[in-house]
């Protein structure tokens, strides 16, 4: 496994993060009096029998009680990217430092000399331990 299954939930994760933040939305609350009667998010409030009977009697004016909220979250209009120009120079150097020791950290090992690679050895004919009467504890 090339990656660990960590670091696919930390991927997936920080996807799911900036898909949310530059995620745009709209409530729409319908009220008549004190009392919440539709909130729609993908589409529009239905109104109370109130209202439509106000629209169809265009001629005859009267207060209504209800009334309408629209709230709006507004999500990232842009995504910045700041380039290595806009940084100070001490934040230049710090991070040329910074990068240079993480970038040696890893050097690779060198390639190790095994001396008896080749080396075969002898067969045993018989077992010297147990002629011998030695007994390893």
């Amino acid at each position: 496994m090339k990656f660990s299954y960590t670091h696919k939930v930390f991927s997936i994760g920080l996807s799911l993060l900036i898909l949310f933040s530059t995620l745009s939305l709209t409530i729409e609350k319908h009220f008549c009096g004190d009392t919440l009667i539709d909130v729609a998010i993908f589409s529009k409030t239905e109104k109370c029998a109130d209202d439509l009977a106000q629209v169809e009697e265009a001629s005859i004016t009267k207060m209504s009680c209800c009334k309408d909220e629209v709230d709006v979250i507004e999500g990232l209009s842009e995504t910045t990217l700041n380039s290595f120009e806009d940084l100070d120079v001490i934040h230049q150097q710090v991070l040329i430092a910074y990068s240079y020791s993480y970038i040696n950290l890893f050097e690779g090992l060198p390639n190790l000399v095994i001396p008896h690679k080749d080396y075969l050895p002898p067969t045993v004919v018989k077992d010297i331990h147990l002629l011998d009467e030695v007994y390893l504890i």
